[in-house]
């Protein structure tokens, strides 16, 4: 029977979620299984994946071909790479202490590119978020000027229909000249 580590497709429309499973390779892509070693959850950033390394490295050994996207997952997770090194254990090229060394070392670093990621995710949605609140700012406070600008020439305009009201209410000082005349 040809087996292949593949993705079994749950969730609803838009919002894909899979198990990670291995599967005989006529099943349906969603039907009968024969284990889940997993689930992968590419809606959050970086991507959720819960593996078991132990399973997946046995059926990787007895032969279970991944599909791309598991082999990529694999060996994101380190399934193949510790594949590799019990394989260089197998051979005699070094032992299995060494190899779990090795291991260890490889996942430190893992885990410090994943952090390292976060962390600049996180940092950059803080960054827009405080340019987003500068421009918003900016906005406000040119929006506060026009509106100043607009009060002071309506207070103008108020003042100079004001003057003018007086210079037409007030009586005409009649000079003497015109009294004369008169």
């Amino acid at each position: 029977m040809a087996t292949k580590i593949r993705l079994q497709r749950h969730g609803r429309k838009a919002k894909a979620f899979f198990h990670i499973v291995i599967a005989d390779s006529r099943a349906p892509r969603d039907g009968r299984f024969i284990e889940k070693i997993g689930t992968y959850n590419p809606i959050t950033n970086p991507a959720t994946i819960e593996l078991n390394l132990d399973r997946a490295v046995h059926w990787l050994q007895v032969g279970a071909e991944p599909t791309n996207t598991a082999k990529n997952i694999l060996s994101y997770k380190g399934a193949l790479m510790k594949k590799h090194l019990l394989g260089g254990v197998a051979k005699g090229a070094f032992t299995q202490e060494e190899a779990e060394k090795k291991f260890e070392a490889w996942l430190e670093e893992r885990a410090n590119a994943v952090q390292a990621k976060k962390d600049g995710l996180a940092k950059s949605k803080e960054d827009a978020k405080a340019a987003a609140l500068e421009a918003e700012k900016a906005k406000s406070d040119a929006r506060l000027a026009a509106a100043a600008a607009e009060e002071a020439s309506a207070e103008e305009e108020v003042e100079a229909a004001a003057d003018e009201a007086t210079e037409e209410t007030a009586a005409p000082e009649v000079s003497e000249e015109e009294k004369t005349e008169e």
